[in-house]
């Protein structure tokens, strides 16, 4: 069942709407019997009593409508002897079929994600402030949806406007007489606040009403969203602690009477295997990282933690703070896979039996049929789009690899700052070096033609894939103290853990030594700028994004930079630097991505 039942609005009116969709009913009547129970403490299901569920999830879409190419489009497969391949997978057409085709015979399934749907999109939605991919996610009869950090790219109220419609502020509508809808399904913000009143500036969950079984959806996202998305979008908001979040709304949807919950998290962690049918809870598995915690401190009442941020493909079993096992699911990125998660709903209880619960990624494969809505829908937009994204901007000689290289310093890395050094020194001639966040590279750059075997030309649209944020390139000054704090701010902080390892451009050089704790990972005496040592004393003109500038990622100390100075659009940087850098005749080579010498 996929019903549209109301139109988010911001603030107290959205609660409201929520607060509207629940009648009440009688919780559990009698005790758990003595003999036995659901695995949490609940009834043992008697015949006649309980119905079937199924939970259909996606997460990290990032608007990939079209079949994503390069490392972005595919996943490892592991075969029963141990071996593994490299699959192609992906595309909106395509995922559209793989839902509709679960759907098929089950009587009572809902269709929900766990963030960053929009935000990093590619040139065909990212051109229209995701509006496509809003219209998609509506034919894809996506139900409820938590937010992630990517949602507020734009802003959060742009995200309100996505939700309840309209044409954009500043572009418009796009086709005359053509509104804009907005989306079908609520976004949930349960632990996202106004840092005044304290109250979530979206809805904090949603009441799925199933043919006559109710089952509660809290949304949240990291708790450290603040620290890697621009500052404008999210001013005067908080970000909440996500576990403490999901269990205040547990409590809250138990008094109104709802036993079954399923949380999505847009936060989570790393599976042992980057397969995506690993065993995950098999012998040397399990899964790490932020959403462990997160699992191990959600309120035992959560039945099904849906994640997403990482990436990352797993089906894992978590144990809950009672000790009883609860499944956390993650279907990768790009609408690669999707998850369907099946399971058990208890009439006496008013809940899901946990030990029913059964979760499996399932693959968007291109040989099934596509999905000829979605088809049309994409056809439209490309239509719109494809004067600005078919138009060539240069020439690579072969596939130069982003962030998914698997090395700390890959090539598409350092090609993005030596052409944000290049404008730089356009705008001032004393500028030293580039710096460039890994996150904010978002795809390969491929020398194959989508659907094709390759001709080497990069598109506007492709290089907009990789550089989707419209962050300028800015100019500070730092001294050699303040340099060498942000290399050890890559490895420290909030950073260490997880280390964003800066690309660098042409005229940086250091040691990052792996078997070092922290901040001492970066070798002090091997860093040079411009083949010199640096000068803790001296001064240094660096270039950043605009992000970077503000302190994102985690790097507060970029923000204390002086003398500042703007310039133009990264996506135009990258466009002019390739242009002039590369012809048919003379493509442009994958840089040699060796200004970081790591040691392990």
């Amino acid at each position: 069942m996929h019903a549209r039942m109301y139109r988010l609005t911001a603030g107290a009116a959205m609660l409201a709407a929520v607060g509207a969709l629940a009648v009440a009913l009688p919780a559990a009547q009698a005790a758990p019997d003595e003999n036995g129970g659901d695995g949490r403490g609940g009834w043992v299901p008697v015949d006649g009593m309980t119905v079937d569920l199924q939970v259909l999830a996606i997460n990290d879409l990032h608007g990939a409508l079209e079949p994503p190419t390069g490392s972005n489009g595919e996943l490892l497969h592991e075969h029963e002897d141990g071996t593994t391949e490299t699959i192609t997978a992906g595309g909106v057409e395509y995922l559209a079929t793989g839902l509709r085709d679960a759907r098929e015979g089950a009587g009572r399934s809902v269709t929900v994600a766990a963030g960053d749907l929009i935000g990093a999109t590619p040139l065909m939605s990212g051109l229209f402030h995701d509006e496509p991919t809003i219209e998609a996610l509506n034919r894809l009869e996506m139900d409820v949806a938590g937010v992630g950090n990517h949602e507020f790219d734009e802003g959060w109220e742009e995200l309100v406007r996505l939700q309840e419609g309209g044409c954009h502020p500043e572009d418009g509508c796009y086709v005359e007489g053509r509104e804009f809808g907005g989306s079908d399904f609520p976004y949930l913000a349960a632990n996202v606040v106004d840092e005044d009143t304290g109250e979530p500036i979206l809805a904090p969950y949603s009441i799925q009403n199933l043919n006559g079984v109710r089952v509660g959806f809290i949304g949240v996202t990291l708790e450290g969203t603040a620290d890697i998305v621009t500052q404008e979008g999210i001013e005067g908001l908080e970000f909440l602690d996500e576990a403490e979040t999901i269990n205040r709304y547990t409590a809250e949807l138990e008094r109104r009477g709802v036993n079954a919950v399923v949380a999505l998290v847009h936060e989570g962690g790393y599976p042992a295997s980057a397969a995506y049918n690993a065993d995950c809870d098999a012998e040397g598995g399990g899964i790490s990282g932020p959403i462990d915690e997160i699992a191990a401190a959600t309120d035992a009442g959560v039945d099904a933690l849906v994640t997403g941020h990482t990436h990352q493909p797993y089906v894992c079993t978590v144990p809950d703070p009672e000790g009883n096992d609860r499944l956390v699911t993650s279907a990768a990125s790009n609408g690669r896979l999707f998850t369907e998660l099946n399971m058990t709903f208890d009439r006496r209880t008013q809940d899901i039996v946990r030990t029913s619960v059964e979760g499996t990624n399932r693959v968007v494969d291109r040989e099934r049929e596509p999905a000829a809505d979605l088809t049309e829908l994409i056809g439209f937009w490309n239509e719109l789009a494809a004067p600005v994204a078919n138009a060539p901007i240069g020439w690579i000689s072969e596939d130069i690899a982003g962030r998914d290289a698997g090395t700390a310093e890959f090539p598409l890395g350092d090609l993005v700052a030596d052409a944000q050094l290049a404008h730089a020194t356009e705008l001032d001639a004393e500028a030293d070096l580039a710096l460039m966040n890994p996150g904010g590279i978002r795809a390969d750059l491929t020398y194959a033609a989508s659907g094709e075997e390759g001709d080497g030309v990069v598109t506007y649209g492709e290089g907009f894939t990789v550089q989707p944020f419209s962050n300028t390139v800015n100019l500070v000054d730092l001294t050699g103290e303040q340099l060498l704090t942000v290399l050890r701010e890559q490895v420290s902080g909030v950073n260490e853990a997880s280390p964003k390892v800066l690309q660098p451009s042409a005229g940086l050089a250091y040691t990052l030594d792996l078997t070092r704790a922290g901040a001492e990972r970066i070798v002090a005496d091997t860093v040079t700028v411009g083949g010199e040592p640096l000068d803790p004393a001296a001064t240094y003109r660096v270039a950043v994004n605009s992000f970077l500038a503000g302190g994102g990622d985690g790097f507060p100390t970029l923000a204390e930079g002086g003398n500042p100075l703007v310039g133009e659009d990264d996506m135009a940087v990258l466009a002019e630097y390739l242009t002039a850098g590369s012809s048919e005749a003379e493509p442009l080579a994958p840089p040699a991505a060796d200004r970081i010498t790591v040691v392990e």
